[in-house]
């Protein structure tokens, strides 16, 4: 059976990874079609319909259903805008992640002898380094960016299925398929990226959901702490924004729904994530 049907089989399966698909998508939804879904712009200070003067910290009503922030600015646009930072750095993020640590563990693992050697060792490098000091310090150094976000989130994060990847591919070297493939003088980038990769593709696609939630918590995390990008509408910024003005403490509607959203597509990946399990460990099946 081939992965792409394994993948529809097992999400089919699991009810929680449905769910989990539904909701990614209908984030995706929100975030294309954001101009045409948000009420207001989410930077536009509003004036209360009724009684004409600035809508400041309104809660909750049919005319601001998620109600408004100190600078009366629409939360239900906020959060629809902010959508769109949350999937695009985390599935950004994820596809530099995997790409990374799946290059280097296959590489690894195919050589093996000094140049495994040497990228575990910088695979331990980069265990050491702490992600949030790390990201604060070179945002601090550079500028806040959205992409220099993706980039920090990309240089630490592949260390996990670098590590993951290369342990498999060391097993996947000793096969007699490899050795057939060497015999009748397959290049080592044909052995690599034809025989090895199709059977390490299943632990790659593991790892996808998991870094897709890592780099949104990622993202949330430094943009809480005041180092996201000032020019884009993000959860973590917002959640930032009604902490230092210190309204978090009574417009509990300017954090919940954020927070509500940041909870919800990163255990959505989650789910998503577990359908893949069986297809990278089939012992884990439930039958």
């Amino acid at each position: 059976m081939s992965t792409s049907s394994s993948i529809v089989r097992e999400l089919l399966r699991d009810r929680l990874a449905l769910f989990g698909l539904v909701v990614v998508a209908l984030f995706f939804f929100v975030a294309i079609f954001a101009p045409a879904l948000a009420p207001h712009d989410p930077m536009e200070v509003l004036k209360h319909p009724e009684t004409g003067k600035a809508a400041i910290l309104q809660p909750p009503s049919r005319y601001f259903p998620f109600g408004t922030t100190n600078m009366a600015r629409d939360v239900l646009s906020q959060v629809i805008y902010g959508s769109r930072i949350a999937l695009l750095v985390g599935f950004t993020a994820a596809f530099v992640v995997t790409f990374i640590g799946a290059n280097v563990g296959l590489i690894a693992g195919f050589y093996g002898g000094w140049v495994d050697t040497i990228l575990m060792r910088i695979v331990d490098i980069a265990y050491a380094i702490p992600f949030v000091p790390f990201a604060i310090l070179l945002i601090a150094l550079l500028r806040p960016s959205i992409v220099y976000l993706i980039m920090i989130v990309g240089l630490l994060m592949w260390r996990a299925p670098a590590r993951v990847i290369r342990a498999q591919v060391l097993s996947l070297v000793q096969r007699p398929y490899v050795k057939a493939a060497r015999v009748t003088g397959a290049s080592n980038l044909r052995i690599m990226y034809v025989h090895l990769m199709p059977n390490i593709l299943p632990i790659v696609l593991l790892y996808i959901p998991l870094s897709v939630g890592w780099a949104i918590m990622a993202e949330a995390s430094v943009s809480f702490l005041g180092f996201g990008d000032p020019r884009m509408v993000s959860w973590g910024g917002m959640l930032q924004s009604a902490f230092a003005t210190g309204a978090m403490r009574v417009a509990w509607w300017w954090t919940l729904a954020p927070g509500i959203a940041i909870v919800l597509i990163v255990i959505s990946v989650y789910f998503i994530n577990r359908a893949f399990e069986p297809i990278a460990s089939p012992s884990i099946r439930k039958e």
